[in-house]
């Protein structure tokens, strides 16, 4: 099955009106909850594991960590 060739030419393109960009920014798609800062001391191997996984699937480790304690005390509460 061939396919259609689009033949583009050096026209002008008519009456073109410019649209403000109204999409909001990836960031702030994501839902902000309120959060508290802690120092936390965790054991090489799992930050590794966090750090290693984290970039495998291109998100933040800090992410991970806070998610999975969020599912802990949603399983426990």
């Amino acid at each position: 099955m061939k396919k259609k060739t689009i033949k583009y030419t050096d026209e002008p393109i008519g009456n073109v009106k410019v649209i403000k960009d109204f999409l909001p920014k990836p960031k702030d798609l994501v839902l902000k909850e309120e959060t508290i800062k802690v120092t936390l001391s965790l054991t090489k191997d799992s930050l590794d594991f966090f750090k290693k996984t984290a970039k495998k699937h291109h998100t933040q480790y800090q992410k991970m960590i806070r998610s999975l304690l969020d599912q802990y005390v949603a399983h426990y509460k």
